[in-house]
């Protein structure tokens, strides 16, 4: 797994933390109405990148570190599931007034893009909460190459996740209720 010198490594958590959180939170919370700007990505992560002994390394530490698999990987939150089932998505769904949105299978998406395709739609998409579509934007190109490569090497896609559902369409999966009270 890829590790930064002590000294940059309080310097990036020094500069990643706030930034971090803020865009995994506001992204969602925008798109609730909960608050008013859905942002881009903070313009002091330009400058900051995660350095391993090679791609695949620090693709795995970015799965790891960004949390991709809390919502990407069934079943990774309730306890250890082994790397050979990262990333095929998950049936549980995220509710809100955008509707439904589902984790993809991960390993489907760069099975069915080329590598300068997924990169681009990793720097350039908007999609639904929960998402933190601004953290994949903040990453450099080269660490988004690592994501597709490390993926890649995951095997097997499996199954597509359920497709995302409109407002008021009632889903037949179970769901995480994100609806502001």
């Amino acid at each position: 797994m890829p590790l930064l010198s002590a000294n940059r490594s309080r310097a990036v958590h020094r500069r990643l933390a706030p930034a971090a959180l803020a865009g995994t939170l506001v992204a969602p919370l925008a798109a609730m109405g909960l608050v008013g700007c859905h942002p881009t990505a903070p313009a002091t992560l330009t400058t900051t990148e995660v350095v391993g002994p090679d791609d695949i390394a620090i693709g795995r530490h970015l799965v790891a570190l960004s949390g991709c698999n809390d919502c990407h990987t069934a079943g990774y939150l309730e306890g250890e599931v082994p790397e050979s089932q990262w990333l095929k998505g998950a049936p549980v769904g995220f509710k809100g007034p955008w509707g439904v949105s589902y984790a993809a299978n991960l390993r489907l998406s760069t099975a069915s893009m080329s590598e300068n395709e997924w990169v681009t739609m990793a720097a350039t998409r908007d999609g639904r909460p929960p998402m933190p579509w601004p953290s994949l934007k903040a990453m450099t190109d080269r660490e988004r190459r690592a994501l597709y490569r490390y993926i890649k090497t995951l095997g097997e896609p499996g199954e597509p996740a359920p497709e995302g559902l409109a407002p008021g369409v009632v889903p037949r999966t179970p769901v995480v209720d994100m609806t502001p009270r």
